[in-house]
Formats: structure tokens, sequence, C-alpha cells
């Protein structure tokens, strides 16, 4: 399976033929990191096994559009139950890591991050399935954005794979002491 990481391609012509991406990944370095976890925690409530983003990897200028990774590991909570013999990282999962990265794009255009709730999954389509070793891309561009709420188109990719896409919404639920 190609990587794109090794590639330093972004997108390939298999991956195009798979469905459409939700941006032009060809000029992104994917083995960036723009922010890493701790980084990601002055932005995230998430913290312990819930914090599922590994790292930000690209953020476009306005921040309306980025791409987050997750390495997907064999020591994970969720391995020895979802499946014993062919470990598959579980969709909900996957989702709420785009739900992250969502919570990241809208809490970094703020004065200040908030706790941020997802609440919403619509359009939501599983395509492939994750495994134990697999560098998981999320990629997410902004449908909507208020100081109240946001909307988001979100995308998983794994190689030359999409393994899943969604529309996600979230709901600002007040100010909240994040960051450490």
């Amino acid at each position: 399976m190609p990587d794109p990481v090794a590639e330093r391609a972004g997108t390939t012509p298999a991956l195009e033929s798979a469905g459409k991406l939700l941006f032009d990944l060809s000029e992104i370095d994917l083995s960036a990191c723009a922010l890493d976890r701790k980084g990601l925690e002055r932005y995230l409530p998430h913290r312990g096994v819930m914090m599922f983003l590994d790292a930000l990897v690209w953020a476009s200028e306005d921040k309306t559009r980025c791409v987050g990774v997750k390495h997907v590991r064999d020591d994970e909570f969720w391995v020895p139950g979802h499946f014993p013999e062919k470990p598959m990282l579980p969709g909900v999962m996957m989702v709420e890591t785009a739900a992250q990265l969502a919570c990241y794009a809208y809490n970094v255009r703020r004065p200040h991050p908030v706790l941020a709730a997802f609440m919403r999954i619509d359009e939501c389509v599983f395509r492939n399935s994750v495994a134990p070793g697999d560098t998981l891309y999320i990629l997410c561009r902004d449908v909507k954005w208020s100081m109240r709420r946001f909307i988001s188109d979100v995308q998983g990719v794994v190689g030359d794979r999409i393994a899943f896409e969604a529309k996600l919404s979230g709901l600002s639920l007040g100010d909240a002491k994040l960051g450490g």
C-alpha cells in the first residue's frame, strides 16, 4: 500500500480514484508537525487515552482547513477487544479523532479556547478499515463557523485509501480552562 508520507506526494492516482479529497494534499508535507500533543492541549480538553490526535500536521493561514495525524498503535485500549483476531480502529473513534481536529480549528480562531462539544454527525460513510500500524491522516474543512458553533467536513485517509468521511457539528459550552 503506498504511503503518502514516504511518497511525499500527498495524493496519489490511486487515492484520487478512490474518492474526492476535501482539499489538495500535494503541497502539504505530511511528515511535518505544526503542533504536537502538548501544543494541541491548549485548544482541546481531551487528555490521556481520550486524546486521539497525535499532532497537527498543517493548517491553512486562515485556519479554515487543517490536517491532523493519529498513529494507530497496537497497544491501544481497544485492540484486544475490537476484534481479537483482526484489530480494527472503531469507526466511532475515527470520527472522534476528526471531531478533535474540528474542535482545534474552531478554538484556534477564538480569542480564547472554550469547551466545545461534538453534537452531530451527518453523511458519515466508512469506506475502509484502519488497523494497528496505520497512520490515519484527518482532513478538516470549515463549512460554517461562528463564535457559538461550527460545522466541518472531515475525512480520514490511510495510505491511498479514504477510510471515512462525515460532516460534524459542534457547539460552545462556554469558557474552559485548557492547556494543562
